[in-house]
């Protein structure tokens, strides 16, 4: 199982907008730019958390993007399944007839607990505790580089490789 991009950047935006003092609003371009996600992605990323009712939108002058629920009441596991559907690993976990040899295959019971763990792990992680790692990372760890460095997003390999070489590593 691989998580998709657009789930990727989805926990991005929810991350971001955690950290969004409360009140304000988090327009489209600030919220490509913090999750470094394309404009044109995250369209449709923004429109699958409206339409999950996790994030609310407000058109025109003064309007954004707000979460619609706390972040200590959303974890990864809702973001990713707000916009992929329901974590399935394999189809023989699902309930009835999904598989005719779900019943005396040997690796279903594998299936199984590695679906309950994958769950469990993603729903243990709040939107909040991730957006306060976001806070710590902000004062601490990142202190001391030349210019600003974005944190509500892992870098990709070639973003990396620069970081690092700047900093003489």
């Amino acid at each position: 199982m691989q998580i998709t991009r657009a789930s990727d950047y989805a926990v991005r935006v929810m991350i971001h907008l955690a950290t969004v003092p409360a009140g304000a609003k988090a327009q489209r371009a600030e919220l490509s730019r913090a999750a470094d996600v394309p404009g044109h992605f995250l369209s449709k990323v923004l429109q699958q958390l409206v339409r999950s009712h996790l994030i609310r939108s407000q058109r025109g002058s003064g309007g954004g993007f707000v979460l619609a629920v706390p972040p200590s009441d959303v974890s990864l596991l809702d973001v990713v399944e707000a916009i992929e559907g329901p974590v399935r690993l394999n189809l023989c976990i699902e309930e009835g007839p999904s598989c005719e040899r779900k019943t005396c295959c040997p690796a279903h019971e594998v299936w199984v607990d590695a679906q309950s763990a994958v769950v469990k792990v993603l729903a243990a992680a709040s939107i909040a505790s991730l957006a306060e790692k976001v806070r710590n990372c902000e004062s601490s760890t990142y202190v001391g580089h030349d210019s600003s460095v974005r944190i509500s997003s892992v870098p990709n390999a070639d973003q990396a490789k620069r970081v690092y070489a700047r900093d003489g590593h």
